[in-house]
């Protein structure tokens, strides 16, 4: 009778310590760079063994993937709910706010754009970041396509895909002006990107 409540608390422990890694890796990515992280700079930073990092990641890349995945999940889930209010439309709107604080967080930003540099020099993690991107961008289609189709719209797939990645653009662009002019009015830019997007979800067949 009590194997399995340890069954199920050592797999809160081990999901605990999977988490405390992944932070720990992202603080060392962003302070010092894929390549300038080590396991046992990650090690130090998360208050265990380089051995007991290897139990949970094969090397660096893996853990790559696992923040990759963690933001995906995030991301899928967020559209996921989108599409499961009364008006999607108005959703959307209102979460642009969050959408824009979220992306000009420094430490957000550093780790993205990190990541998408790495990407940019290894196939592997350059696959990584595509396959996520290739969910992500199905699952803000899905939501786009609900509210076209709410409105009377019978779009075809590449009017889909290019306001997804119109709105895709807007939002990973954010990242490179937080780092280049972090004290822009960011009031402003809600109420700027909160008419584009509505712009896009209005655009004409």
């Amino acid at each position: 009778m009590s194997a399995e409540p340890r069954s199920s608390s050592e797999q809160q422990r081990a999901l605990a310590r999977r988490e405390q890694i992944l932070c720990a890796a992202a603080n060392c990515f962003r302070n010092h760079g894929f390549h300038g992280a080590s396991i046992a700079q990650i090690s130090k930073a998360a208050g265990m063994s380089a051995g007991h990092i290897y139990h949970y990641f094969d090397n660096k890349e893996a853990i790559i993937a696992a923040i990759v995945e963690r933001d995906l999940e995030y991301l899928v889930t967020l559209t996921a709910e989108l599409r499961a209010t009364g008006n999607i439309r108005d959703a959307m709107i209102e979460h642009v706010a969050e959408g824009v604080r979220k992306n000009l967080e420094p430490a957000e930003a550093g780790l993205k754009l990190e990541i998408a540099a790495e990407a940019a020099r290894n196939p592997h993690v350059g696959d990584i970041v595509r396959r996520a991107d290739e969910v992500c961008r199905g699952s803000l289609a899905d939501t786009l396509r609900a509210v076209r189709q709410a409105d009377g719209h019978a779009d075809d797939e590449a009017t889909i895909a290019g306001m997804t990645e119109v709105i895709a653009a807007l939002f990973e662009g954010l990242m490179i002006r937080g780092i280049r002019n972090p004290g822009m009015d960011r009031d402003a830019v809600i109420r700027g990107f909160r008419e584009t997007v509505r712009g896009v979800l209005k655009q004409p067949s």
